[in-house]
């Protein structure tokens, strides 16, 4: 039958009842549990690994900020032209870029608006411009390549904000003011005339600053919470610094005993009468030298 063609030759397909056609409406596609070692679950897995690396981040993020507070200058004065204003260390980065032309002046706009715009556009086009299903770093080029950039560039920027702080200070002879205020703070304390205060030099100096009726008994009254944590003084209520060449022994136990007015509450049955005295001796100390 290969070699001649018959045309009075019948061909007679014969089919077997026993093999069924397949059904594939019902076909369930395989799920992750089909690629064991090479996928996971979304939920809760994949997500609780990407939010222990999120929390891993910001805790590390938040160590360093405790580690290396605000430094605490002197309160603002507009009238001091010799300041140095600096941000806090992690805005330092962005301050120095700010200081650039184009971002700045009479390209401010742009240094606003573009300079938080292209960060917020790049993520927003990560999806889409790395496709790819690989997730080790070095098989997706743009995404290591825009975080290596971004790192490189907030490092350097970083160290240049602050070499060019320290090169104005060296050229001005300045000491910071957070340095300076913790100096005088320091020679204050060891002099025996408590916290040295900025703004309030001409207030008395603290006399007997170790005495136990203002460490212990005061403390214990809640003292400082309205006349200042060294007796400065807080808008209205009055400073204590040099209330012994205004009020006399006797009139202190009476006040710290019987209260004055709306602001001065009675301490009577909240400290004892011995308490009471030793305060009001310590207080008539209190006296301008």
């Amino acid at each position: 039958m290969a070699h001649k063609h018959d045309p009075n030759e019948k061909v007679v397909f014969v089919g077997d009842s026993r093999i069924r056609k397949r059904d594939y409406s019902n076909v369930t596609p395989p799920d992750y549990t089909a690629f064991p070692g090479k996928s996971e679950a979304f939920i809760p897995n994949f997500l609780l690994k990407e939010w222990m690396v999120g929390v891993v981040v910001l805790v590390g993020f938040l160590t360093l900020v405790i580690a290396h507070p605000a430094p605490l200058g002197y309160p603002a004065d507009p009238l001091n032209s010799a300041f140095i204003p600096m941000p806090d260390w992690y805005f330092l980065f962005l301050y120095q870029l700010l200081k650039y032309p184009y971002a700045s002046g009479d390209y401010i706009v742009l240094g606003i608006l573009g300079l938080s715009g292209i960060p917020f556009i790049a993520l927003l086009l990560a999806p889409f411009l790395d496709t790819g299903k690989e997730r080790r770093f070095y098989r997706r080029p743009i995404a290591s390549s825009l975080m290596l950039v971004a790192l490189v560039a907030v490092s350097y920027l970083t160290w240049v904000s602050w070499d060019h702080y320290q090169h104005e200070l060296e050229a001005n002879g300045q000491i910071p003011e957070h340095i300076e205020r913790e100096i005088k703070a320091k020679e204050s304390v060891e002099s025996g005339k408590g916290r040295w205060i900025p703004g309030k030099e001409n207030i008395p100096a603290m006399v007997a600053a170790d005495d136990p009726a203002f460490t212990e008994v005061m403390t214990q009254a809640q003292c400082i919470a309205c006349h200042g944590a060294e007796l400065e003084g807080a808008g209205t209520t009055p400073a204590l610094r040099g209330i012994g060449d205004v009020l006399s022994k006797e009139e202190l136990v009476d006040i710290i005993t019987n209260g004055k007015g709306d602001m001065m509450p009675s301490f009577e049955g909240q400290l004892t009468g011995e308490q009471i005295d030793q305060v009001a001796t310590w207080l008539a100390q209190q006296k301008a030298e």
